[in-house]
């Protein structure tokens, strides 16, 4: 069988507050492959934890339990200088995130490839009057056809976003916490497939239509 692209096994993250007798205030599950080169678009609401997903694949928060492989290569046992060449994390003005240390770099692998593999681009900012959307599409498209993956995260609030979601992307992921303010993730091959979950098509409001559910 080939090494996943990307492999998420078991992740979870928690945030607690209290000292004697702590709360889990936040809690992120996520487990699932991505075999090879491919365009993942991801929704979800605000605090959902679509930055913290992206933050724990690309190395720069510690997982409370599981592993992040890209390519076989755990990505939380990488030097943290050389994890960009592993996996990189743009926020919205394309600017890369910073990494968070836990232990002496020299402790830990150096890095196997020379430029990353996964590029995940967390809310990045379209300017629809300029021709950058386009630009940007084309970016993603090369990526891809170079053999990465490409994770592109949006917050429609207009068609627009929907429309470049669905052009460009090939899987689409939801995230989504629930009452007990556990986050999952759930998967579906196109847009009007996923809109047309209860969940998804709340998010969504007078959007949905327009991902052609």
């Amino acid at each position: 069988m080939n090494t996943p692209l990307l492999h998420v096994q078991g992740l979870v993250k928690r945030y607690r507050r209290g000292w004697l007798q702590p709360q889990t205030t936040f809690e992120l599950q996520a487990d699932f492959r991505i075999d090879g080169p491919t365009i993942l678009g991801v929704m979800g609401a605000n605090g959902a934890g679509k930055t913290t997903l992206f933050e724990l694949i690309t190395g720069g928060n510690q997982p409370s339990a599981g592993r992040v492989l890209v390519n076989g290569q755990d990505i939380h046992r990488t030097r943290y200088e050389e994890r960009d060449r592993v996996a990189q994390h743009y926020h919205q003005s394309y600017q890369l995130r910073a990494f968070r240390r836990t232990r002496p770099s020299f402790m830990l692998e150096r890095a196997l490839s020379s430029r990353a593999l996964v590029h995940l681009f967390d809310e990045p900012q379209f300017n629809t009057q300029d021709g950058y959307i386009g630009f940007m599409l084309d970016f993603f498209r090369r990526l891809r056809s170079e053999g990465r993956l490409v994770v592109l995260c949006l917050h429609p609030n207009e068609p627009v976003h929907l429309e470049i979601l669905a052009e460009v992307c090939e899987r689409f992921v939801f995230v989504q916490k629930d009452s007990q303010r556990v986050s999952r993730l759930t998967f579906a091959d196109d847009l009007p497939s996923l809109s047309r979950q209860a969940a998804v098509a709340a998010y969504l409001g007078h959007l949905a239509p327009a991902c052609g559910a």
